[in-house]
């Protein structure tokens, strides 16, 4: 039964509302998906459903392979509701342009560690940036956010999810992001290994090249 004393508006997001709430006194986050009115109703509802099983069942998953994310406490698929821990720490979004490049290398190659470690298993993030990491106080990075990602093997969705964190890097730390891709591939190779390791490259390869071809398309088009 749900119990929740109090709630405090923390974020709005792209899908979801996010709130700090008290659950049987304990602080906790209050993650509500939200409708979105240029979609249909029954496609509408049936997104959110599906949405927020699966990542319900991601962060569930994903705890139990050894990635630090947080203990799902509460879902209620009735309002799309998930109530899970609050990690309390910073966000690497913040951190990294204050660290020593010593210590950006070690939290980089952790950070390959932990998605070679989750795609071995089957699941793809999905919105890999250092938004969605938190450094905790006891010193383990937690991935957060799962509600785009899914399960799967599938070597494209592994080169995406890689290729998203490529890009976050590039946009939001640029001055380091050459660096910090080159230690989190070398994270992922150490779990995955150099063969596995160097398929997934050649796949964030192939998709930064569409990309690039698309946009050139795109140039091109609005140059005629």
């Amino acid at each position: 039964m749900e119990t929740i004393n109090s709630e405090k508006l923390l974020g709005i997001g792209a899908e979801a509302h996010l709130y700090i709430i008290k659950w049987f006194n304990v602080e906790a986050i209050k993650k509500v998906r939200v409708p979105k009115k240029y979609r249909d109703l029954k496609l509408d509802l049936s997104i959110r459903t599906s949405r927020t099983v699966r990542e319900a069942k991601l962060l569930t998953a994903a705890r139990s392979i050894g990635v630090p994310t947080p203990v799902v406490y509460y879902v209620n698929i009735d309002d799309f509701t998930i109530i899970m821990e609050y990690v309390k720490g910073q966000r690497l979004k913040e951190l990294f342009p204050s660290l020593s490049g010593s210590a950006q290398k070690e939290i980089c190659l952790k950070i390959g560690e932990l998605i070679a470690l989750l795609h071995e298993n089957g699941i793809v993030h999905g919105d890999l940036t250092t938004s969605n990491m938190i450094l905790h106080e006891s010193g383990h990075i937690f991935l957060i956010d799962f509600g785009l990602g899914e399960f799967t093997y599938d070597i494209e969705a592994r080169g995406v999810d890689l290729h998203l964190m490529m890009r976050a890097l590039e946009s939001t730390h640029y001055n380091i992001a050459k660096e910090c891709f080159k230690h989190i591939i070398e994270g992922y190779c150490n779990i995955s290994g150099e063969s596995i390791g160097k398929s997934v490259l050649l796949k964030v390869s192939e998709i930064r090249s569409r990309g690039r071809y698309i946009r050139r398309r795109v140039i091109k088009h609005q140059q005629l």
